[in-house]
């Protein structure tokens, strides 16, 4: 356990939303319980919107309907977003309503086969709506594993590029752990999230910080603290003002 908490985890399925994260409030909770002993001060609750899971009206209702009995009882600040897979429809929506609480930023992940031209569109529709698009785990996908080019673009666009902890920590396997930490020391990527969905791939940071930490120095705690979501350290409460520890 750690003396403070300072992560920030902009990327995870803690809520019962339907898609393949938490499947009950009393599991969500449990998780988030221990990611805070782990370190972690702020942690987003990032619903899948797939294709063929939208966000219905009902849907968005049930959410936050978890979202606000969960929040009492997380044992750390959590706050909502959703992950978007880019797709056309999209494109004809506000995309405010899927805003990283109190960032100016969405979560978007790289579709994980095919080409990009719709996560681009995606990107563009989210910075004229005055928002930052979040690319979620480049460096997992099929696309960015053939062609790691693409992640340049993605970051030379002023996107925030974000690797998982898990790949940081070669659990996805060589590829992905070597081009995780490509982005980071190039400063491709911008933040290192959990994308935890349960018990069996928790949202845990503490062990990719130390791995982190030992490789990069002084540069680890950028990609942890919320920093680059324009949360500074001030907006970060304490463990102990969380948990009366």
């Amino acid at each position: 356990m750690r003396n403070s908490a300072f992560f920030v985890d902009c990327h995870s399925h803690v809520i019962p939303s339907g898609d393949d994260g938490a499947k009950s409030l009393r599991q969500g909770i449990e998780l988030c319980r221990e990611a805070a002993k782990r370190g972690t001060a702020i942690l987003f609750a990032t619903p899948h919107v797939w294709p063929h899971l939208p966000l219905t009206a009902e849907r968005e209702v049930a959410v936050r309907r978890a979202y606000d009995e969960m929040q009492p009882h997380a044992g750390l600040e959590l706050r909502l977003g959703f992950e978007l897979t880019p797709t056309s429809r999209l494109l004809r929506e506000d995309i405010s309503r899927y805003e990283l609480e109190g960032t100016g930023c969405v979560l978007v992940e790289v579709p994980f086969t095919g080409g990009i031209n719709v996560l681009l569109r995606m990107g563009e529709h989210i910075e004229a709506s005055g928002l930052r698009p979040v690319i979620a785990h480049p460096e997992r996908t099929e696309t960015v594993l053939d062609d790691p080019a693409i992640a340049e673009e993605l970051s030379a666009r002023g996107w925030l590029l974000q690797v998982n902890a898990t790949s940081v920590l070669g659990l996805h396997g060589p590829g992905p752990e070597e081009l995780a930490w490509r982005f980071l020391e190039t400063r491709q990527a911008s933040l290192v999230a959990s994308d935890g969905h349960r018990t069996t791939r928790p949202p845990y940071l503490d062990a990719a910080y130390d791995r982190v930490r030992e490789r990069l120095g002084e540069r680890a705690p950028g990609f942890f603290d919320g920093s680059a979501l324009g949360l500074s350290r001030q907006q970060t409460p304490s463990r102990a003002a969380l948990t009366g520890v």
